[in-house]
């Protein structure tokens, strides 16, 4: 597997929707191995904590039928498992690293991993109960096409949970935020690769992501209203919920 990324500017690839997929392919290809440790060592340990309350704020479904999108190395995965022992959970992911770390870590029956892309999960309309996902509407490469995809494969009362960073509101105190992220991401970006931007995309990719107010106003717009928002650590970190309206 690839130690070093070697010198690229992630900046420009996120500006344009197919370059966005390359380089999360490229990006996250390269960092599978240490995914499920510096995932806890960026949030300062509280990763897990923030997936499980996640989890808990779901309702409670008979059976149902999971997908974790972007699923990565399967925290969200294992955790529906174990919510949810008598449906099925599928983890899907770009990358097929991701999927291999993934596999090796889960023991659980009704988990099954695939290699899609977050807006073409090729699952039938309506056939999911739950849809999850931890960081990865902020690394789509086309958000709406990912919101419209978890709209057309969810039923109608189904919901939609997602775990991601916010910017905070006013000016000055996101780029307060925006600031701190980067300075904390490429330090670890230089200790392991010696490239910056190899974890200075969590504040790249922040910048250029939808407010929280106005995330909720895309998501009712695919006809996804939010039912319940819930902030940790400070407000950087936003769990939001959705369930899909029900046919008139």
């Amino acid at each position: 597997m690839e130690q070093h990324l070697g010198r690229f500017h992630i900046g420009r690839s996120l500006e344009d929707p197919a370059a966005k997929r390359a380089l999360n392919q490229r990006l996250f290809t390269a960092i599978a191995s240490e995914y499920p440790w510096m995932t806890a060592v960026l949030s300062l340990g509280c990763d897990a904590a923030w997936k499980r309350r996640l989890v808990r704020a779901l309702p409670d479904v008979r059976r149902p039928v999971c997908v974790d999108l972007a699923c990565g190395t399967g925290d969200l995965t294992r955790l529906l498992s174990q919510r949810f022992s008598d449906g099925t959970v599928t983890g899907q992911d770009l990358t097929a690293a991701m999927i291999d770390v993934a596999r090796r870590l889960t023991s659980q029956s009704n988990v099954r991993y695939e290699q899609r892309d977050i807006a073409a999960s090729e699952l039938s309309d309506g056939s999911v109960d739950i849809v999850t996902a931890g960081y990865a509407l902020r690394n789509a490469p086309a958000l709406d096409d990912a919101m419209a995809e978890v709209a057309r494969i969810l039923r109608p009362g189904g919901h939609a949970a997602f775990l991601d960073f916010v910017r905070w509101p006013g000016r000055v105190s996101g780029r307060v935020e925006l600031s701190a992220l980067r300075l904390w991401g490429s330090l670890w970006g230089l200790l392991l690769h010696r490239n910056r931007e190899v974890y200075g995309y969590i504040a790249e990719s922040l910048s250029r992501f939808p407010t929280l107010s106005e995330l909720e106003q895309r998501f009712q717009a695919h006809g996804l209203p939010v039912i319940k928002t819930i902030r940790r650590f400070f407000g950087v970190i936003a769990i939001v919920i959705m369930r899909k309206e029900t046919d008139a």
